[in-house]
C-alpha cells in the first residue's frame, strides 16, 4: 500500500573539494611537489602562480567588451538561474581560505629553499666523534682529536701531517699542542672502527687492519702477512713475488696463504660507510613548530610548493561561457 509522508533528515555530505583536499592532507611535502608538478602537466587548465604569468597578464591589453558587460553581469546576478554556471563555483571568498594560508612569506617564489635534511642515519665522522667521546680524555685532547677527525677524509685517510696539525692548533685554535700529544690521540683514532681509519697512507692503514686481524686471531700467516707489508710493501705493490721469497726466506705457498690474507683488507675503509649515509632516507618535516614568547604556532612547509591557478587562457573561456548564457537567459 502507498502512503505519502513527510520524513525530516539530517546527511552531511561531501563535496568533491572536500574529498580531494582530505586525500592531500595525508600526502607527504615530497609527494605533494610531485603531485603537484604532475597535475600542472596533466591539466592545461591549471598552471602556476609565479611572478612572470602575472607581468604577461598585466602586460595584455584589457577586453574592453568585458569591462563593459560587468555592470550588467551584476545588475541580473540576482536572477540568475540556479542552473546557469557560476564563477563563484571556481573561487573561494576569503572566508574559506584557511589561516595558515593568509601568512605573509618574505621570500621570492624563483628561489628554492633548500634545508638541511634530517638525515636517520649516523654519518662516518659522527661515528668517530662518538668513539672519541667514548675515550677518558680531557678537554685538550679532545679538541685535539675532534680536529684530527675534521681532517679525515670520506676515504678514511689523514693527509695531514702531525706537525702541520700542530701548527693549525696553534694558530686557528689557539691550542698550544705538543707533537708526542697529536701522536698519542692519533693512535687512539687509528684503533677506531673501522679498521684502518686515521692512516696517513696505504701501507700504514693495511698493518693497522692486519694488527686489528691479528689481536682476534693471531697466527704465523697474520704475522708475516705483517712482516711483508712492513718490510715488502714496494716489492708487494710491484708484484715481485720472487724477490719477497727470497728475502724474506719463504715458499710460494707460505706467500700466498699472507698474500690471501692481505687481499681480505679494505684499501679505503671509511667508503663502505661514507656509502651507507649516501643512501639514508632523509626527513623533510611537513610543517614546523616555533615557540613564540610560551605561545607554540604552527607554520606548513610550503616554501617549494608552488602557488596554482586557474589559466588565463581558460578563465576568459569561462568568462565568455557565464557572459553567454546570461544573454540567452534574458533574451528568453
Amino acid at each position: 500500500m502507498l502512503r505519502q509522508r513527510l520524513q525530516q533528515k539530517l546527511l552531511q555530505k561531501l563535496s568533491p573539494q572536500q574529498i580531494l583536499l582530505m586525500k592531500l592532507l595525508q600526502v607527504p611535502t615530497n609527494e605533494l611537489e610531485q603531485r603537484i608538478k604532475q597535475e600542472i602537466e596533466e591539466n592545461p587548465a591549471l598552471e602556476a602562480d609565479n611572478i612572470d604569468s602575472r607581468e604577461e597578464e598585466y602586460s595584455q591589453p584589457e577586453d574592453t567588451d568585458n569591462n563593459n558587460n560587468e555592470p550588467e553581469i551584476q545588475e541580473n546576478s540576482e536572477t540568475e538561474s540556479h542552473e546557469d554556471f557560476d564563477m563563484e563555483d571556481y573561487y573561494k571568498g576569503e572566508d574559506e581560505i584557511p589561516e595558515y594560508k593568509l601568512q605573509t612569506n618574505n621570500y621570492s617564489r624563483d628561489e628554492e629553499r633548500r634545508e638541511i635534511p634530517f638525515s636517520t642515519g649516523i654519518s662516518f665522522h659522527e661515528l668517530l666523534k662518538q668513539q672519541l667521546g667514548m675515550q677518558h680524555l680531557d678537554e685538550y685532547k679532545l679538541r685535539i682529536g675532534m680536529y684530527i677527525i675534521g681532517n679525515i677524509d670520506d676515504s678514511g685517510y689523514l693527509h695531514r701531517s702531525v706537525d702541520a696539525i700542530v701548527d693549525d692548533l696553534a694558530f686557528m685554535h689557539n691550542v698550544n699542542a705538543k707533537k708526542e700529544d697529536v701522536e698519542e690521540v692519533l693512535t687512539i683514532i687509528q684503533d677506531f672502527d673501522p679498521p684502518g681509519v686515521g692512516a696517513r697512507n696505504l701501507q700504514e692503514c693495511l698493518l693497522i687492519q692486519i694488527e686489528h686481524k691479528k689481536k682476534a686471531q693471531n697466527s704465523e700467516t697474520f704475522d708475516l702477512a705483517y712482516k711483508i707489508l712492513k718490510r715488502y710493501f714496494n716489492e708487494f705493490t710491484k708484484k715481485h713475488y720472487q724477490k719477497i721469497m727470497k728475502r724474506a726466506g719463504i715458499s710460494e705457498n707460505q706467500l700466498k696463504a699472507a698474500i690471501d690474507i692481505i687481499l681480505t683488507l679494505n684499501p679505503k675503509p671509511g667508503n663502505s660507510l661514507v656509502e651507507t649515509s649516501r643512501n639514508n632516507h632523509y626527513i623533510i618535516p611537513d610543517f614546523t613548530i616555533n615557540n613564540n614568547n610560551g605561545e607554540l604556532e604552527l607554520t606548513l612547509n610550503t616554501w617549494n610548493t608552488p602557488e596554482l591557478r586557474v589559466s588565463h587562457t581558460y578563465s576568459h573561456m569561462l568568462q565568455d561561457l557565464a557572459n553567454g548564457k546570461r544573454g540567452k537567459a534574458e533574451k528568453e
